[in-house]
């Protein structure tokens, strides 16, 4: 599952124990991404802290099935195939529009922003992502300002931001520790976006 050592669900002790009961999904299944961390509990729990106040939190105000659009380009252009698999899952449940999800796949697969399935300003964001994720020393002012001028107020530019960052951060983790789905149920999330406590997937 990885390339280090990870310590399983029903060997798990202490602190892990108690993370691993809050992040499980279906029959206490743990997401790789999480077993990975399982030596550092720490890091596990400060990864979950940011993947759900960035990705799964009441306060955001752009729709999850675009925020997690966006985690799926971002995980497609870092050739990070497992977070591009889970959440390409969890986009096209969201969406609820199998058609639409292919083509976006499809547009991402072939590096093509243009034919994206989306509005003007979805385009302009999945821009604005694809440009912090491979070239971030290159951001200028006038990034932002074309997210402006495409529509977004400047809290959902922050959230776009901040998806874009995460899952920089998690396609890092998974690759830099050779992260598989093996075991893994793909496409489960914290769903519950009122309580930001709740890390239970499902």
């Amino acid at each position: 599952m990885t390339w280090i050592k990870t310590i399983p669900f029903d060997a798990a002790t202490g602190k892990l124990k108690a993370l691993y009961a809050r992040v499980t999904g279906p029959d206490n299944n743990v997401d790789n991404i999480m077993m990975a961390h399982s030596l550092r509990p720490h890091t596990m729990e400060a990864h979950m802290a940011v993947y759900k106040y960035v990705l799964h939190h009441s306060g955001n105000t752009i729709p999850k099935w675009f925020l997690e659009a966006i985690g799926v380009w971002v995980s497609q252009l870092n050739g990070c195939d497992y977070c591009v698999e889970h959440h390409f899952a969890g986009m096209k449940r969201l969406l609820g529009d199998d058609a639409r999800s292919d083509a976006f796949r499809a547009a991402i697969e072939s590096g093509d922003v243009s034919a994206m399935p989306f509005e003007a300003r979805h385009h302009a964001a999945m821009r604005y992502a694809q440009r912090l994720a491979q070239t971030p020393a290159d951001m200028v002012q006038m990034d932002v300002e074309a997210l402006r001028m495409a529509g977004w107020e400047d809290g959902e530019i922050l959230e776009i931001n901040q998806v874009t960052s995460y899952f920089c951060y998690a396609n890092r983790t998974v690759l830099g520790l050779g992260c598989s789905t093996e075991g893994d149920i793909i496409g489960l999330s914290p769903n519950n976006n009122a309580d930001p406590e709740d890390w239970n997937h499902s």
